[in-house]
């Protein structure tokens, strides 16, 4: 499921900052959001609008960045946002009913 989810990830962020940058860096689980990446604030509010289509409101970005302080923010990797889309889809599809899709079940 990660490769999965980072790999959507990596199209998000080459939708948000477009590919020729993102086409030097691969993106990886190491990669960091600021010093990598060099993600704008609104860059952050672009990718939580794609997050929130893709997955549904449960994967709240804005959210799961108020949980951190400046200094995990900063440093944070894309493996975490995997890893916590990761968390909250699995969770969502342990609730739903055998024989109903994740969508139609919200």
């Amino acid at each position: 499921m990660a490769p999965d989810i980072l790999a959507e990830i990596t199209d998000m962020l080459v939708e948000i900052v477009g590919d020729e940058y993102l086409l030097a860096e691969e993106v990886t689980m190491k990669t960091t959001f600021n010093e990598d990446l060099a993600l704008e604030s609104i860059e952050f509010v672009a990718l939580a609008e794609l997050l929130h289509h893709r997955y549904g409101a449960e994967v709240d970005l804005m959210g799961f960045l108020a949980e951190k302080d400046m200094d995990a923010i900063l440093a944070m990797s894309v493996g975490e946002l995997v890893t916590h889309i990761g968390r909250i889809t699995h969770a969502s599809l342990a609730h739903v009913p055998a024989g109903t899709s994740p969508a139609s079940a919200g």
